[in-house]
């Protein structure tokens, strides 16, 4: 049975068969390699970060795995210089005095109550999940898309915050 193409490997990596000419090694060898799946993703990575198409056609896509991590190598840089910004950017939110104009220390304060302040923590039966431990319909109620307890931090406490200029501390009486 033949094998489909990128069988056999959850990266994508797929042998390949090339044609030496005669006279290289023996007349009419055939050697045998590995060509990651990298390539597409290196060059629609460098396609992402801005790179230009010459960059991405400067890639030799025949080459052979280890030739592709290099190329690889080429979008490491950027991406740690994104991920040093994104992780400022969230340093900054966290440390924002007023969210959506509701004192931080207010939403700190309901969420040590609820939850330690913990963003992925889930009640005992389930039913209330996450920093502010929102019900599915409340959180859904204030644009929250999926489970609460699997958004980020800085989306907790968006919804909490519209959630206080909506209702109030109606939504937590104990700790509001």
């Amino acid at each position: 049975m033949p094998r489909e193409p990128f069988e056999g490997s959850e990266w994508g990596e797929r042998e390949v068969a090339e044609h030496v000419p005669s006279g290289a090694d023996s007349p009419g060898v055939r050697r045998r390699g590995k060509r990651a799946g990298t390539v597409v993703l290196t060059a629609l990575a460098l396609a992402v970060l801005g790179f230009g198409a010459a960059n991405v056609s400067d890639l030799n896509l025949a080459g052979e795995a280890g030739e592709l991590e290099l190329a690889s190598g080429a979008i490491v840089k950027p991406v740690k210089r994104m991920h040093q910004s994104q992780r400022r950017l969230v340093r900054t939110a966290l440390n924002a005095p007023l969210v959506l104009g509701i004192p931080r220390e207010r939403l700190d304060a309901i969420a040590e109550c609820e939850s330690h302040g913990d963003p992925k923590a889930v009640s005992s039966d389930g039913l209330y999940r996450g920093k502010y431990q929102f019900h599915r319909g409340t959180w859904a109620s204030v644009g929250g898309l999926g489970d609460p307890a699997r958004a980020s931090e800085i989306e907790q406490d968006r919804r909490a915050a519209m959630l206080i200029r909506q209702s109030g501390s109606n939504p937590w009486p104990a700790c509001g």
